[in-house]
């Protein structure tokens, strides 16, 4: 039987361990056009694209931090700016483990229009199922609330091109935009770190406006 230790669905194993590699320190805004560069995986992503605020969050599906945001502000993110057309908000993967790889996977299986609400039960039921001594039977009670059968679970977790473009995506962000911790954000190319709170986002978007 699988536990936390032995977890190796679909070659996670390799991810897992990937280390996070030094590199020099990096300036504290990018270029937009390379950061909207498209991967290997289509972009998920909510509000207008012609927005004149883009952001981009980089996030674990098993980091706190992440939860945090998720829960706590990103409600008023999408009221205030997402919705009303002010900002065009784009979620990536950076997994930092492979319970986060597989949830990231599952999020991906889901109907197209139901990604978001998906990542919403992911955080929310984060401290379930992302510290269970099963972690296939604790992913699989999450892909059922996300409307997965048993067999598109198990086909979902076994897709290595999806597991890989995830993987490509947080080795990306790394590597060229020095991505070090979850959740870290870009507004318009401005580094943000950290699972910051509404007025702080109210400061550094209005700026962008």
């Amino acid at each position: 039987m699988l536990d936390r230790r032995t977890f190796n669905v679909a070659g996670f194993a390799a991810l897992s361990s990937l280390p996070f590699t030094a590199h020099a320190a990096f300036a504290q805004d990018f270029d937009m056009a390379k950061l909207l560069e498209l991967g290997p995986l289509p972009e998920k992503s909510l509000g207008d694209p012609a927005a004149p605020v883009t952001m981009i969050e980089y996030a674990s599906a098993t980091c706190g931090f992440c939860a945090r945001f998720h829960k706590q502000t990103f409600p008023a993110l999408k009221e205030r700016y997402i919705e009303t057309g002010k900002v065009h908000f784009i979620s990536r993967e950076f997994p930092l483990d492979a319970l986060a790889a597989a949830a990231f996977m599952l999020a991906r299986c889901v109907p197209d229009d139901k990604y978001f609400d998906f990542l919403d039960i992911v955080y929310e039921t984060q401290t379930t199922w992302s510290r269970s001594d099963k972690p296939v039977d604790a992913l699989f009670a999450l892909a059922q609330q996300g409307g997965l059968t048993r067999s598109e679970f198990d086909a979902c977790l076994k897709n290595q091109d999806l597991l890989e473009g995830i993987n490509w995506t947080r080795q990306r962000a790394e590597t060229e935009f020095g991505v070090r911790s979850t959740p870290t954000f870009f507004v318009n190319g401005e580094l943000v770190r950290g699972a910051v709170t509404i007025d702080e986002l109210d400061r550094i978007i209005e700026q962008h406006l």
